[in-house]
């Protein structure tokens, strides 16, 4: 399933207040109809993501001035993909790293289907790049460790 995102609107979805460079801010996808709204909020105005949504990140808007970070090449973080699936207790890390490549166009799911063991969740991925499927366990990480994966990943691919 592919959806068009919209970008930031660089205004509260709460107060209507314009977001500034280098403010922090939460954003929430919430499904409508055939497609996908995005809502962003300041931090003073997030309380907790509503009932509806399908997916929501704290992030901070660019500042144009500052430089931008410069991540590593595409082929580095399947490598890192390809190592963390021999690290079980690295599940959560891989799973963000998953994310990620679908967001930069690396690999594109195809599905989400039931854990055959232990009653969870698996998304199947596909890799144009390497022609291959993986299936990668959905483990998703509460808010504190969320950011210590995200700088975990930041330090180990800037």
């Amino acid at each position: 399933m592919d959806f068009e995102i919209q970008r930031c609107t660089r205004h509260c979805a709460a107060t209507g207040r314009e977001l500034l460079p280098g403010e922090t801010f939460y954003s929430v996808l919430i499904e409508k109809g055939s497609s996908v709204e995005r809502r962003d909020y300041s931090q003073e105005a997030w309380t907790e993501p509503p009932a509806d949504a399908i997916g929501w990140w704290k992030t901070q808007l660019p500042d144009p001035k500052a430089q931008r970070k410069q991540w590593a090449p595409n082929d580095v973080m399947l490598r890192l993909f390809d190592e963390l699936a021999e690290q079980p207790e690295q599940q959560d890390v891989r799973y963000v790293l998953a994310l990620l490549l679908v967001r930069r166009r690396v690999m594109r799911m195809e599905e989400a289907e039931p854990e055959e063991q232990g009653g969870g969740e698996v998304m199947v991925l596909y890799c144009p790049r390497r022609d291959e499927t993986y299936r990668v366990p959905v483990v998703l990480p509460d808010a504190e460790r969320a950011e210590e994966i995200q700088r975990q990943i930041g330090q180990l691919l800037e």
